[in-house]
């Protein structure tokens, strides 16, 4: 036979609540523990305010000075009405009408001749009604006097061009020089520029373009105009 236990005699049946309530007052403790604050006497002193004797003001005695009243002003000295007397003749200005009557002559004004200021214009070559020509290059059309013009120039400048002055440069291979320049009203040479790999080759360029003989101007709508043309410059280096 097993023996048997009085429950009021078991004394782990309230133990789980004693240990939330032993739990509880651990935490409440520990809490007021933690916020508690204390203050050392001695150190806080809040000291004593004591009015009576800010209250007590010194007054400075002062002494009043019977000073005298300023003087008065000076009495403002009278105007002088200085009167003059009008002695010189004033003469009135007269104004004219400008209208005219009907019996009034009317004076013819003479015609002022305005001279006309020709206008330095320039006509493309390519589109020129009428091509400067060259010397030995006036039979033909347009564009007969344009081809002939091309190489008549061609073979002035293969003549008069120095191509050794390209190997004394040191220079080889193929050279491209371009000359732009002008033929004025007059079918003289103007404006001459010229662009190559060397100065010299340039200065070479310009001066056998300016070498060339004077031209017929270029003509548009029957009056001679300033004509700018472009030459190209090759030549091979062997």
């Amino acid at each position: 036979m097993e023996p048997k236990k009085s429950q009021k005699a078991n004394v782990g049946r309230n133990s789980s609540l004693y240990f939330a309530v032993g739990l509880a007052l651990m935490l409440a403790l520990t809490y007021i523990g933690i916020n508690h604050k204390t203050y050392d006497k001695e150190l806080v002193d809040i000291g004593q305010l004591n009015l009576d004797s800010d209250l007590d003001e010194e007054i400075p005695v002062t002494e009043i000075l019977n000073t005298p009243p300023p003087p008065p002003p000076p009495p403002a000295a009278p105007e002088v009405i200085e009167v003059v007397e009008d002695e010189e003749e004033v003469e009135e200005t007269v104004i004219e009408s400008t209208e005219t009557s009907q019996e009034e002559e009317i004076v013819e004004v003479e015609e002022v001749a305005v001279e006309e200021v020709e206008e330095d214009i320039e006509v493309p070559f390519s589109v020129i009604e009428n091509v400067p020509v060259f010397p030995g290059c006036d039979s033909g059309d347009n564009n007969a006097k344009k081809a002939c013009m091309s190489k008549k120039i061609q073979q002035f400048i293969n003549k008069k061009f120095n191509t050794d002055l390209a190997q004394d440069l040191g220079l080889e291979g193929v050279q491209r020089i371009i000359v732009v320049f002008k033929i004025d009203k007059k079918g003289d040479i103007t404006g001459v520029r010229a662009r190559a790999p060397h100065p010299k080759l340039e200065a070479e360029a310009a001066r056998v373009v300016n070498l060339l003989p004077k031209m017929k101007p270029g003509k548009q709508r029957g009056k001679p105009v300033t004509v700018p043309y472009s030459l190209p410059i090759k030549f091979q280096i062997q």
